[in-house]
């Protein structure tokens, strides 16, 4: 289930979306998945690491998250709505539908 207040966009919405600038992209999957295919412009912040890596995101912009099929992502955003974030993105699909 989609979390309340988390906007939700296709890999194909996402090229548009990497071409804006005061966007934090944030990739949840493992930095061994992360490191065998990823997108430049997104930084790895595995999920299990989310909660205290937190602090390194600005609560003022807005955080796109993607992960390998979108379920991590989707947890993501829980955790990040939980902690205050207020403009998050999840990626429908995440790596799985990106080509």
């Amino acid at each position: 289930m989609p979390v309340k207040g988390v906007r939700q966009i296709s890999t194909s919405d996402l090229r548009k979306e990497l071409k804006r600038s005061n966007v934090q992209f944030i990739d949840v999957r493992t930095s061994g998945e992360f490191s065998r295919n990823k997108i430049n412009t997104f930084k790895n912040i595995p999920l299990h690491e989310l909660s205290q890596k937190a602090k390194q995101l600005s609560k003022e912009k807005e955080v796109v998250v993607i992960c390998q099929s979108g379920m991590r992502s989707n947890k993501a955003t829980k955790q990040l709505r939980k902690i205050g974030f207020q403009k998050i993105t999840n990626v429908k699909g995440g790596m799985s539908a990106w080509n």
